[in-house]
């Protein structure tokens, strides 16, 4: 088992970067001058999955770093690092496309927060 502290401890930095410049990422896009609204919103949605990829990219790395080399992605191969990191990239990708764990909704609620306190 390994515990959820120390996993988002291990993503905190990126993480915390990364939220930084999705948030500055998602206002910045509301000053889009063909419709302003839906583009904005458009791209904080897409910038909060992408987001959410990242973190869950990041914890599935940590995962399955303690999981050792052995099996087909075993580190004793030329290339198993690479298609680790690759395999943990399409998972990430593939369960924000079905849903999500909530970290995407959490963050876009953040950045509409933020750009309701930039504009009022």
């Amino acid at each position: 088992m390994f515990p959820l502290a120390t996993l988002a401890a291990s993503a905190g930095l990126a993480v915390g970067q990364a939220l930084a410049g999705a948030v500055t990422s998602g206002l910045s896009g509301a000053a889009d001058k063909t419709d302003p609204a839906a583009a904005g919103k458009a791209k904080m949605q897409k910038t909060a999955k992408d987001f959410e990829s990242m973190f869950l990219e990041q914890s599935l790395d940590v995962l399955n770093r303690s999981q050792g080399t052995d099996g087909p992605l075993g580190e004793n191969g030329t290339g198993g690092g690479v298609y680790r990191s690759m395999l943990n990239k399409e998972y990430a990708q593939s369960i924000v496309q079905s849903g999500g764990v909530g970290i995407g909704d959490q963050v876009m609620r953040e950045m509409l927060r933020l750009q309701g306190g930039a504009n009022g």
